[in-house]
Protein backbone atom coordinates (compact mmCIF):
# COMPACT_ATOMS: atom_id res chain seq x y z
CA UNK A 1 0.00 0.00 0.00
CA UNK A 2 1.72 3.06 -1.05
CA UNK A 3 1.19 6.65 0.59
CA UNK A 4 -2.18 7.53 -1.08
CA UNK A 5 -3.77 4.72 -0.51
CA UNK A 6 -3.03 4.98 3.07
CA UNK A 7 -4.57 8.84 3.19
CA UNK A 8 -7.48 7.88 1.78
CA UNK A 9 -7.73 4.42 3.98
CA UNK A 10 -7.75 6.71 7.11
CA UNK A 11 -9.96 9.94 5.17
CA UNK A 12 -12.88 7.68 4.90
CA UNK A 13 -12.36 4.84 7.76
CA UNK A 14 -15.43 5.08 9.76
CA UNK A 15 -13.09 4.71 13.11
CA UNK A 16 -11.62 8.05 12.14
CA UNK A 17 -13.13 11.36 13.64
CA UNK A 18 -14.69 13.77 11.46
CA UNK A 19 -12.28 16.37 13.22
CA UNK A 20 -9.06 14.15 11.90
CA UNK A 21 -10.66 14.03 8.46
CA UNK A 22 -10.91 17.32 8.51
CA UNK A 23 -7.37 18.14 9.11
CA UNK A 24 -6.62 15.78 6.36
CA UNK A 25 -8.87 17.08 3.65
CA UNK A 26 -7.32 20.77 4.27
CA UNK A 27 -3.69 19.35 3.12
CA UNK A 28 -3.19 21.19 0.20
CA UNK A 29 0.84 19.93 0.11
CA UNK A 30 1.21 16.75 -2.16
CA UNK A 31 4.62 16.44 -0.31
CA UNK A 32 2.64 16.71 3.69
CA UNK A 33 0.52 13.64 2.49
CA UNK A 34 3.51 12.35 2.02
CA UNK A 35 5.46 12.98 4.70
CA UNK A 36 2.50 11.69 7.27
CA UNK A 37 2.06 8.47 5.15
CA UNK A 38 4.84 7.09 3.68
CA UNK A 39 5.63 5.24 6.81
CA UNK A 40 3.92 3.98 9.97
CA UNK A 41 5.76 6.41 12.77
CA UNK A 42 8.74 3.98 14.14
CA UNK A 43 8.87 1.57 17.17
CA UNK A 44 11.70 1.55 18.37
CA UNK A 45 13.59 0.90 21.97
CA UNK A 46 12.69 4.20 22.94
CA UNK A 47 8.78 3.78 21.39
CA UNK A 48 7.18 6.30 19.48
CA UNK A 49 8.15 9.70 18.90
CA UNK A 50 7.00 12.26 15.93
CA UNK A 51 5.45 15.41 15.34
CA UNK A 52 1.26 15.70 16.30
CA UNK A 53 -0.85 15.44 13.51
CA UNK A 54 -3.51 12.73 11.50
CA UNK A 55 -1.60 10.21 10.09
CA UNK A 56 0.66 6.72 10.10
CA UNK A 57 3.47 8.89 10.72
CA UNK A 58 2.30 10.88 13.20
CA UNK A 59 1.87 10.84 17.01
CA UNK A 60 -2.24 10.77 17.68
CA UNK A 61 -4.75 8.60 19.29
CA UNK A 62 -4.90 6.28 16.34
CA UNK A 63 -1.07 5.50 16.08
CA UNK A 64 -0.82 5.59 20.04
CA UNK A 65 -3.66 3.29 20.39
CA UNK A 66 -2.15 0.75 17.76
CA UNK A 67 1.19 1.06 19.34
CA UNK A 68 -0.67 0.26 22.93
CA UNK A 69 -2.91 -3.22 21.43
CA UNK A 70 0.36 -4.21 20.33
CA UNK A 71 1.91 -3.87 24.12
CA UNK A 72 -1.18 -5.44 25.41
CA UNK A 73 -1.13 -8.41 23.38
CA UNK A 74 2.81 -8.68 24.29
CA UNK A 75 2.47 -7.95 27.91
CA UNK A 76 -0.39 -10.21 27.39
CA UNK A 77 1.58 -13.27 26.45
CA UNK A 78 4.49 -12.91 28.42
CA UNK A 79 2.43 -12.54 32.10
CA UNK A 80 -0.14 -14.89 31.96
CA UNK A 81 -2.03 -13.08 34.40
CA UNK A 82 -2.03 -9.76 37.34
CA UNK A 83 -0.22 -7.94 34.07
CA UNK A 84 -0.51 -4.05 34.53
CA UNK A 85 0.97 -1.26 33.62
CA UNK A 86 2.38 2.32 35.10
CA UNK A 87 1.53 5.64 33.08
CA UNK A 88 2.69 8.86 33.54
CA UNK A 89 3.03 11.88 31.38
CA UNK A 90 4.68 15.10 31.09
CA UNK A 91 2.91 19.36 29.63
CA UNK A 92 3.00 18.49 26.18
CA UNK A 93 0.09 19.18 24.22
CA UNK A 94 -2.21 15.86 23.64
CA UNK A 95 0.26 14.22 26.35
CA UNK A 96 -2.97 13.89 28.54
CA UNK A 97 -5.00 12.62 26.17
CA UNK A 98 -2.86 9.94 24.57
CA UNK A 99 -2.30 8.63 28.37
CA UNK A 100 -5.74 7.98 29.01
CA UNK A 101 -5.83 6.64 25.50
CA UNK A 102 -3.20 4.19 26.72
CA UNK A 103 -5.18 3.70 29.69
CA UNK A 104 -8.51 2.76 27.63
CA UNK A 105 -6.67 0.22 25.68
CA UNK A 106 -5.00 -1.76 27.77
CA UNK A 107 -7.95 -1.73 30.53
CA UNK A 108 -9.67 -3.37 27.72
CA UNK A 109 -7.12 -6.08 27.33
CA UNK A 110 -7.79 -6.73 30.74
CA UNK A 111 -4.87 -5.08 31.73
CA UNK A 112 -4.70 -3.06 35.25
CA UNK A 113 -3.42 0.51 34.69
CA UNK A 114 -2.02 2.55 37.57
CA UNK A 115 -1.97 6.30 36.02
CA UNK A 116 -0.51 9.03 37.52
CA UNK A 117 -3.67 11.99 37.92
CA UNK A 118 -1.31 14.94 36.59
CA UNK A 119 1.76 15.23 34.88
CA UNK A 120 4.72 13.55 36.47
CA UNK A 121 8.65 13.50 35.37
CA UNK A 122 9.71 10.65 33.20
CA UNK A 123 12.51 9.26 36.58
CA UNK A 124 9.05 9.06 38.94
CA UNK A 125 7.28 7.00 36.08
CA UNK A 126 10.64 4.57 35.98
CA UNK A 127 10.19 4.40 39.81
CA UNK A 128 6.78 3.60 40.10
CA UNK A 129 7.30 0.68 37.83
CA UNK A 130 9.34 -0.73 40.26
CA UNK A 131 7.75 -0.08 43.21
CA UNK A 132 4.49 -0.95 42.42
CA UNK A 133 5.82 -4.51 40.62
CA UNK A 134 4.34 -3.51 37.03
CA UNK A 135 4.91 -5.43 34.22
CA UNK A 136 5.81 -2.59 32.18
CA UNK A 137 5.29 1.35 31.91
CA UNK A 138 4.39 3.94 29.60
CA UNK A 139 5.89 7.51 29.67
CA UNK A 140 4.36 10.70 27.73
CA UNK A 141 6.62 12.53 26.88
CA UNK A 142 8.96 13.95 23.96
CA UNK A 143 11.18 15.06 26.23
CA UNK A 144 12.92 18.08 25.14
CA UNK A 145 12.02 18.56 21.43
CA UNK A 146 9.83 21.23 20.04
CA UNK A 147 6.42 22.03 20.46
CA UNK A 148 5.16 19.95 17.78
CA UNK A 149 6.40 16.56 18.72
CA UNK A 150 5.16 14.09 21.16
CA UNK A 151 6.37 10.59 22.27
CA UNK A 152 5.74 7.17 23.71
CA UNK A 153 8.20 5.50 25.92
CA UNK A 154 7.74 2.07 26.97
CA UNK A 155 9.61 0.94 30.26
CA UNK A 156 10.24 -2.84 31.52
CA UNK A 157 9.61 -4.15 34.58
CA UNK A 158 12.68 -2.97 35.98
CA UNK A 159 11.67 0.55 35.67
CA UNK A 160 14.43 0.52 32.69
CA UNK A 161 13.31 1.94 28.89
CA UNK A 162 13.19 -1.54 26.93
CA UNK A 163 15.90 -3.61 25.80
CA UNK A 164 16.04 -4.09 21.57
CA UNK A 165 15.27 -7.32 22.21
CA UNK A 166 11.98 -6.16 23.82
CA UNK A 167 11.26 -3.35 21.47
CA UNK A 168 12.04 -6.03 18.57
CA UNK A 169 9.01 -8.31 20.08
CA UNK A 170 6.64 -5.40 20.54
CA UNK A 171 7.16 -4.50 16.75
CA UNK A 172 6.13 -7.73 16.14
CA UNK A 173 2.99 -7.28 18.07
CA UNK A 174 2.19 -4.36 16.80
CA UNK A 175 2.87 -5.05 13.21
CA UNK A 176 0.10 -7.70 13.67
CA UNK A 177 -2.58 -5.24 15.02
CA UNK A 178 -5.11 -3.80 11.71
CA UNK A 179 -4.85 -0.17 11.53
CA UNK A 180 -8.14 0.30 13.36
CA UNK A 181 -10.70 -2.07 13.60
CA UNK A 182 -8.74 -4.96 15.96
CA UNK A 183 -8.02 -1.92 18.58
CA UNK A 184 -9.76 -2.73 21.96
CA UNK A 185 -11.41 0.26 23.60
CA UNK A 186 -13.29 1.09 26.87
CA UNK A 187 -13.98 4.54 27.88
CA UNK A 188 -11.58 6.00 30.90
CA UNK A 189 -14.26 6.85 33.02
CA UNK A 190 -15.69 3.16 33.03
CA UNK A 191 -12.56 1.63 33.44
CA UNK A 192 -11.80 3.59 36.32
CA UNK A 193 -15.30 2.42 37.98
CA UNK A 194 -14.67 -1.10 37.03
CA UNK A 195 -11.60 -0.85 39.07
CA UNK A 196 -9.28 -1.59 35.86
CA UNK A 197 -7.90 1.80 35.54
CA UNK A 198 -6.59 3.74 39.09
CA UNK A 199 -4.68 6.88 39.59
CA UNK A 200 -1.63 6.33 41.82
CA UNK A 201 -1.47 7.18 45.26
CA UNK A 202 0.85 9.97 46.89
CA UNK A 203 3.01 7.28 49.25
CA UNK A 204 4.48 6.35 46.09
CA UNK A 205 5.62 9.90 45.16
CA UNK A 206 6.91 10.39 49.17
CA UNK A 207 9.03 6.90 48.78
CA UNK A 208 10.57 8.60 45.59
CA UNK A 209 11.23 11.64 47.46
CA UNK A 210 12.69 9.88 50.31
CA UNK A 211 15.38 7.85 47.94
CA UNK A 212 16.34 10.73 46.43
CA UNK A 213 16.75 12.91 49.15
CA UNK A 214 18.72 9.79 50.73
CA UNK A 215 20.98 10.50 48.39
CA UNK A 216 23.27 12.66 49.74
CA UNK A 217 26.63 12.17 50.59
CA UNK A 218 27.78 15.07 53.20
CA UNK A 219 24.64 15.21 55.03
CA UNK A 220 25.89 17.41 58.07
CA UNK A 221 27.26 19.49 55.24
CA UNK A 222 23.63 20.21 53.45
CA UNK A 223 21.89 19.82 56.75
CA UNK A 224 23.50 22.80 57.90
CA UNK A 225 24.63 25.47 54.94
CA UNK A 226 21.84 24.34 52.85
CA UNK A 227 20.13 27.74 52.58
CA UNK A 228 23.47 29.26 52.52
CA UNK A 229 23.12 28.36 48.77
CA UNK A 230 21.53 30.77 46.39
CA UNK A 231 19.34 29.25 43.24
CA UNK A 232 17.43 30.52 40.17
CA UNK A 233 15.66 27.18 38.62
CA UNK A 234 13.41 27.27 35.47
CA UNK A 235 11.31 23.80 34.72
CA UNK A 236 10.92 24.87 31.32
CA UNK A 237 6.97 24.91 31.13
CA UNK A 238 7.55 21.03 32.19
CA UNK A 239 7.33 18.88 35.01
CA UNK A 240 9.97 19.26 36.90
CA UNK A 241 8.76 22.26 38.90
CA UNK A 242 7.02 20.73 41.72
CA UNK A 243 9.30 17.45 42.29
CA UNK A 244 12.51 19.84 42.37
CA UNK A 245 11.14 22.33 44.38
CA UNK A 246 9.88 20.15 47.25
CA UNK A 247 13.36 17.92 47.19
CA UNK A 248 15.16 21.02 47.74
CA UNK A 249 12.63 22.34 50.47
CA UNK A 250 12.34 19.18 52.27
CA UNK A 251 16.97 19.68 51.96
CA UNK A 252 16.73 22.86 53.48
CA UNK A 253 17.51 24.96 49.87
CA UNK A 254 15.52 28.00 51.27
CA UNK A 255 16.87 30.42 48.59
CA UNK A 256 15.06 28.69 45.44
CA UNK A 257 14.39 31.31 42.91
CA UNK A 258 11.93 30.25 40.67
CA UNK A 259 11.38 32.08 36.74
CA UNK A 260 8.18 33.02 36.96
CA UNK A 261 7.51 33.43 33.38
CA UNK A 262 7.71 29.32 33.15
CA UNK A 263 6.92 27.71 36.06
CA UNK A 264 3.74 26.67 35.12
CA UNK A 265 2.81 23.91 32.78
CA UNK A 266 2.81 24.74 28.81
CA UNK A 267 3.02 22.56 25.99
CA UNK A 268 3.45 25.50 23.67
CA UNK A 269 7.06 26.52 25.56
CA UNK A 270 6.09 30.18 24.58
CA UNK A 271 9.26 31.11 26.29
CA UNK A 272 11.40 28.21 25.06
CA UNK A 273 10.42 27.16 21.20
CA UNK A 274 13.32 24.13 22.06
CA UNK A 275 12.75 23.68 25.56
CA UNK A 276 15.96 21.81 26.05
CA UNK A 277 18.34 23.08 28.66
CA UNK A 278 21.45 22.38 26.33
CA UNK A 279 19.72 25.58 24.67
CA UNK A 280 21.37 28.54 25.89
CA UNK A 281 18.43 30.58 25.01
CA UNK A 282 16.35 28.81 27.47
CA UNK A 283 17.78 30.47 30.19
CA UNK A 284 17.78 34.05 28.91
CA UNK A 285 15.06 35.12 31.69
CA UNK A 286 16.69 33.21 33.98
CA UNK A 287 19.94 35.34 33.51
CA UNK A 288 17.81 38.62 33.13
CA UNK A 289 16.54 37.65 36.74
CA UNK A 290 19.99 36.95 37.99
CA UNK A 291 21.18 40.53 37.45
CA UNK A 292 18.87 41.27 41.06
CA UNK A 293 19.26 38.05 42.44
CA UNK A 294 23.04 37.64 41.74
CA UNK A 295 22.90 33.65 42.37
CA UNK A 296 25.42 30.78 43.19
CA UNK A 297 24.02 28.80 40.73
CA UNK A 298 21.18 28.66 37.56
CA UNK A 299 19.69 24.97 36.25
CA UNK A 300 17.03 24.25 33.80
CA UNK A 301 15.11 20.99 33.91
CA UNK A 302 13.37 19.58 30.15
CA UNK A 303 9.79 19.51 30.02
CA UNK A 304 9.83 15.35 31.52
CA UNK A 305 12.28 16.40 33.97
CA UNK A 306 14.75 13.88 33.17
CA UNK A 307 17.74 16.15 31.89
CA UNK A 308 18.99 19.39 33.51
CA UNK A 309 21.28 22.07 32.42
CA UNK A 310 23.52 24.17 34.74
CA UNK A 311 24.54 27.96 33.87
CA UNK A 312 27.44 29.31 36.07
CA UNK A 313 29.87 32.15 35.59
CA UNK A 314 32.98 31.49 33.93
CA UNK A 315 36.84 32.94 35.53
CA UNK A 316 35.73 36.02 33.17
CA UNK A 317 32.58 36.71 35.08
CA UNK A 318 30.25 35.25 32.37
CA UNK A 319 26.82 33.12 32.91
CA UNK A 320 27.53 30.16 30.62
CA UNK A 321 25.73 26.85 29.99
CA UNK A 322 28.12 24.27 31.29
CA UNK A 323 28.16 21.13 28.63
CA UNK A 324 26.56 17.80 29.29
CA UNK A 325 30.67 16.26 29.46
CA UNK A 326 31.26 19.33 32.26
CA UNK A 327 28.84 19.01 34.37
CA UNK A 328 29.40 14.37 34.02
CA UNK A 329 32.98 15.09 34.36
CA UNK A 330 32.05 17.57 37.79
CA UNK A 331 29.41 15.05 39.25
CA UNK A 332 31.91 11.79 38.72
CA UNK A 333 34.70 13.49 40.25
CA UNK A 334 32.71 15.25 43.34
CA UNK A 335 30.57 11.52 43.70
CA UNK A 336 34.26 9.69 44.09
CA UNK A 337 35.81 12.04 46.13
CA UNK A 338 33.33 12.04 48.12
CA UNK A 339 32.84 9.02 48.50
CA UNK A 340 36.69 8.36 49.33
CA UNK A 341 36.67 10.75 52.39
CA UNK A 342 33.69 8.71 53.88
CA UNK A 343 35.09 5.71 52.89
CA UNK A 344 32.08 4.33 50.95
CA UNK A 345 34.03 3.56 47.18
CA UNK A 346 32.79 -0.48 46.89
CA UNK A 347 35.84 -2.58 45.73
CA UNK A 348 33.65 -3.29 42.14
CA UNK A 349 32.34 -0.02 42.13
CA UNK A 350 31.41 1.43 38.58
CA UNK A 351 30.45 4.83 36.69
CA UNK A 352 28.76 4.00 33.23
CA UNK A 353 29.15 6.25 30.47
CA UNK A 354 28.06 6.06 26.75
CA UNK A 355 30.65 5.99 23.73
CA UNK A 356 30.23 9.44 22.38
CA UNK A 357 30.89 11.06 26.48
CA UNK A 358 34.34 12.94 27.42
CA UNK A 359 36.74 9.62 28.07
CA UNK A 360 38.03 12.34 30.71
CA UNK A 361 35.95 9.90 33.32
CA UNK A 362 38.18 7.61 32.53
CA UNK A 363 40.96 9.12 33.97
CA UNK A 364 39.02 10.10 36.76
CA UNK A 365 37.92 6.32 37.36
CA UNK A 366 41.53 5.61 37.22
CA UNK A 367 42.55 7.62 39.62
CA UNK A 368 40.02 6.60 42.21
CA UNK A 369 40.42 2.80 42.03
CA UNK A 370 36.74 2.90 39.92
CA UNK A 371 35.93 0.42 37.34
CA UNK A 372 34.35 2.35 34.00
CA UNK A 373 32.22 0.82 31.16
CA UNK A 374 30.93 2.08 28.16
CA UNK A 375 27.72 1.76 26.48
CA UNK A 376 25.91 2.19 23.61
CA UNK A 377 23.96 5.69 22.84
CA UNK A 378 21.15 6.37 25.12
CA UNK A 379 19.97 6.49 28.48
CA UNK A 380 17.91 2.62 28.71
CA UNK A 381 21.55 0.58 27.79
CA UNK A 382 22.86 2.25 31.14
CA UNK A 383 19.97 1.32 33.06
CA UNK A 384 20.10 -2.13 31.19
CA UNK A 385 23.32 -2.52 33.24
CA UNK A 386 22.27 -1.66 36.12
CA UNK A 387 19.84 -4.67 35.81
CA UNK A 388 22.41 -6.53 35.51
CA UNK A 389 24.91 -6.03 37.81
CA UNK A 390 21.58 -6.59 40.29
CA UNK A 391 21.71 -9.93 39.04
CA UNK A 392 24.79 -11.11 38.57
CA UNK A 393 26.91 -9.04 41.14
CA UNK A 394 29.88 -8.37 38.76
CA UNK A 395 29.98 -4.51 39.88
CA UNK A 396 28.89 -2.10 42.25
CA UNK A 397 27.09 0.74 40.17
CA UNK A 398 27.87 4.10 41.37
CA UNK A 399 26.85 6.96 38.22
CA UNK A 400 26.34 6.93 35.19
CA UNK A 401 26.00 9.86 32.80
CA UNK A 402 25.78 10.85 29.12
CA UNK A 403 26.59 13.88 27.33
CA UNK A 404 23.03 15.01 26.85
CA UNK A 405 22.47 16.42 29.72
CA UNK A 406 22.07 12.76 31.61
CA UNK A 407 22.66 11.84 35.26
CA UNK A 408 21.56 8.98 37.16
CA UNK A 409 23.18 8.30 41.11
CA UNK A 410 21.78 5.68 43.05
CA UNK A 411 20.01 2.38 41.10
CA UNK A 412 16.02 2.90 42.54
CA UNK A 413 15.51 4.64 38.99
CA UNK A 414 16.54 3.14 36.07
CA UNK A 415 16.61 6.23 33.83
CA UNK A 416 18.41 9.74 33.96
CA UNK A 417 17.09 11.99 36.79
CA UNK A 418 16.39 15.43 36.88
CA UNK A 419 15.06 15.40 40.12
CA UNK A 420 17.91 13.43 41.57
CA UNK A 421 20.58 15.90 39.67
CA UNK A 422 18.84 18.82 40.88
CA UNK A 423 19.87 16.95 44.40
CA UNK A 424 23.51 16.32 43.72
CA UNK A 425 24.35 19.09 41.60
CA UNK A 426 23.35 21.84 44.72
CA UNK A 427 25.29 19.69 46.91
CA UNK A 428 28.69 19.58 44.85
CA UNK A 429 27.49 23.67 44.16
CA UNK A 430 27.40 23.91 47.95
CA UNK A 431 30.49 22.66 48.83
CA UNK A 432 32.80 24.58 46.45
CA UNK A 433 31.32 27.38 47.63
CA UNK A 434 32.20 26.78 51.22
CA UNK A 435 35.86 26.57 49.86
CA UNK A 436 35.48 29.73 48.23
CA UNK A 437 35.05 28.44 44.39
CA UNK A 438 31.92 28.04 42.29
CA UNK A 439 31.46 25.02 39.50
CA UNK A 440 33.83 26.67 37.00
CA UNK A 441 36.66 26.94 39.35
CA UNK A 442 36.44 23.60 39.96
CA UNK A 443 36.39 22.33 36.62
CA UNK A 444 39.22 24.26 35.75
CA UNK A 445 41.02 22.83 38.49
CA UNK A 446 39.93 19.13 36.92
CA UNK A 447 40.85 20.11 33.73
CA UNK A 448 44.60 20.83 34.86
CA UNK A 449 44.94 17.61 36.94
CA UNK A 450 43.45 15.72 33.94
CA UNK A 451 44.16 17.32 30.71
CA UNK A 452 41.98 19.62 28.63
CA UNK A 453 39.23 17.32 27.18
CA UNK A 454 36.58 19.37 24.68
CA UNK A 455 33.65 17.47 22.79
CA UNK A 456 31.13 18.96 20.67
CA UNK A 457 28.04 18.18 18.84
CA UNK A 458 26.60 19.10 15.46
CA UNK A 459 23.21 18.14 14.67
CA UNK A 460 22.31 18.29 10.71
CA UNK A 461 18.63 17.94 10.11
CA UNK A 462 17.86 16.38 7.14
CA UNK A 463 13.53 15.96 6.77
CA UNK A 464 11.51 13.93 4.88
CA UNK A 465 12.27 10.93 2.40
CA UNK A 466 14.97 12.80 0.54
CA UNK A 467 16.07 13.53 3.97
CA UNK A 468 16.50 9.83 5.05
CA UNK A 469 18.37 9.03 1.85
CA UNK A 470 21.04 11.78 1.93
CA UNK A 471 21.31 10.21 6.13
CA UNK A 472 21.71 6.79 4.33
CA UNK A 473 24.32 7.90 2.05
CA UNK A 474 26.33 9.89 4.19
CA UNK A 475 26.96 6.84 6.40
CA UNK A 476 27.40 4.35 3.73
CA UNK A 477 30.19 6.78 2.47
CA UNK A 478 32.46 6.50 6.72
CA UNK A 479 31.50 2.69 6.38
CA UNK A 480 32.76 1.88 3.57
CA UNK A 481 34.98 4.76 1.96
CA UNK A 482 36.59 6.91 4.67
CA UNK A 483 40.12 7.58 4.47
CA UNK A 484 42.97 6.64 6.66
CA UNK A 485 43.99 9.87 7.66
CA UNK A 486 42.21 13.33 8.23
CA UNK A 487 43.69 16.59 9.12
CA UNK A 488 47.66 14.77 9.01
CA UNK A 489 46.47 12.59 11.97
CA UNK A 490 45.91 8.87 11.20
CA UNK A 491 43.09 6.85 12.09
CA UNK A 492 44.06 3.92 14.54
CA UNK A 493 40.43 2.40 15.26
CA UNK A 494 37.07 2.30 13.21
CA UNK A 495 34.36 0.83 15.46
CA UNK A 496 31.16 0.10 13.46
CA UNK A 497 28.48 -1.02 15.73
CA UNK A 498 26.40 -1.98 13.29
CA UNK A 499 28.52 -4.71 11.95
CA UNK A 500 29.49 -5.61 15.66
CA UNK A 501 33.29 -4.88 14.60
CA UNK A 502 36.20 -2.89 16.35
CA UNK A 503 38.85 -2.76 13.73
CA UNK A 504 42.35 -2.08 14.45
CA UNK A 505 43.72 -0.14 11.36
CA UNK A 506 47.65 -0.51 12.41
CA UNK A 507 47.78 -4.53 12.48
CA UNK A 508 44.35 -4.74 10.71
CA UNK A 509 43.19 -6.53 13.12
CA UNK A 510 39.52 -7.27 14.28
CA UNK A 511 37.48 -7.86 17.30
CA UNK A 512 33.81 -7.85 18.35
CA UNK A 513 32.85 -4.65 20.05
CA UNK A 514 30.57 -6.94 22.83
CA UNK A 515 28.03 -3.86 22.57
CA UNK A 516 24.54 -4.21 20.89
CA UNK A 517 24.12 -3.88 17.14
CA UNK A 518 23.81 -0.15 16.42
CA UNK A 519 23.97 2.43 13.09
CA UNK A 520 26.52 4.03 14.61
CA UNK A 521 30.26 4.38 13.22
CA UNK A 522 33.38 5.96 15.29
CA UNK A 523 36.73 6.58 14.26
CA UNK A 524 39.52 7.03 17.14
CA UNK A 525 42.79 9.06 16.00
CA UNK A 526 46.70 8.51 16.55
CA UNK A 527 46.21 11.48 19.50
CA UNK A 528 43.00 10.03 20.82
CA UNK A 529 40.80 12.47 19.42
CA UNK A 530 38.01 10.78 18.37
CA UNK A 531 34.83 11.41 16.21
CA UNK A 532 30.85 9.48 15.87
CA UNK A 533 28.67 9.29 13.51
CA UNK A 534 25.05 8.16 13.95
CA UNK A 535 21.37 8.67 12.97
CA UNK A 536 18.87 10.31 15.83
CA UNK A 537 16.45 7.80 16.96
CA UNK A 538 13.81 10.40 17.52
CA UNK A 539 14.51 12.86 15.06
CA UNK A 540 14.70 13.82 11.34
CA UNK A 541 18.59 13.88 12.19
CA UNK A 542 22.62 12.54 11.53
CA UNK A 543 24.20 13.65 14.83
CA UNK A 544 28.56 14.13 14.56
CA UNK A 545 30.12 13.70 18.07
CA UNK A 546 33.99 15.14 18.31
CA UNK A 547 36.43 15.38 20.92
CA UNK A 548 40.15 16.28 21.38
CA UNK A 549 42.63 16.77 24.10
CA UNK A 550 44.96 20.22 24.07
CA UNK A 551 47.94 20.76 26.70
CA UNK A 552 45.71 23.86 27.44
CA UNK A 553 41.83 25.14 27.29
CA UNK A 554 42.62 27.75 23.98
CA UNK A 555 44.76 24.74 22.64
CA UNK A 556 41.72 22.25 22.90
CA UNK A 557 39.74 24.82 21.16
CA UNK A 558 41.87 25.48 18.12
CA UNK A 559 42.17 21.72 17.75
CA UNK A 560 38.04 21.44 17.73
CA UNK A 561 37.69 24.11 15.64
CA UNK A 562 40.47 22.18 12.56
CA UNK A 563 39.20 18.65 13.78
CA UNK A 564 35.45 19.62 13.58
CA UNK A 565 36.05 21.87 9.94
CA UNK A 566 38.08 18.57 8.71
CA UNK A 567 34.92 16.32 9.25
CA UNK A 568 32.39 18.24 8.29
CA UNK A 569 33.86 18.93 4.79
CA UNK A 570 33.13 15.08 4.30
CA UNK A 571 29.29 15.65 5.39
CA UNK A 572 28.86 17.38 1.86
CA UNK A 573 28.43 14.46 0.50
CA UNK A 574 26.85 15.10 -2.92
Amino acid sequence: MNYKDKYFLWLNSQFVDEDSKRELNNISDEKEIEDRFYRELEFGTGGLRGIIGVGSNRMNIYTVGKATQGLADYLNYQYENNTSVAIAYDSRIMSKEFAQAAAEVLAANGIKVNIFDSLRPTPMLSYSVRHLGCSAGICITASHNPKEYNGYKVYGEDGGQITDECAKNILSCIKNVEEFNSVKKIKFQNGMENGLISYIKDEVEKAYYDRVKGLVIRKDMVKNHAEDLKIIYTPIHGSGNIPVRRVLGELGYKNVFVVKEQELPDGSFKTAPYPNPEMPEVFNLALKMAEKVKPDIIFGTDPDCDRIGVVVKDNEGIYRVLTGNEMGTLLTHYILMSMKENNSIPKNGVVIKTIVTTDMAKKICEDFGVHMLEVLTGFKYIGEKIKEFEENKDYKYIFGFEESYGYLMGDFVRDKDAVIGANIICEMALYYKKLGMNLYDALINIYNKYGFYKEELVSIESKGVEGKEKIDKILHYFRHSMATSLNGHKIIRKIDYKLGIDKNILNIEESPTELPKSNVIKFIFEDNSWFVVRPSGTEPKIKVYFSVIGSTKEDAENEMNSFKEAVMAIMKID
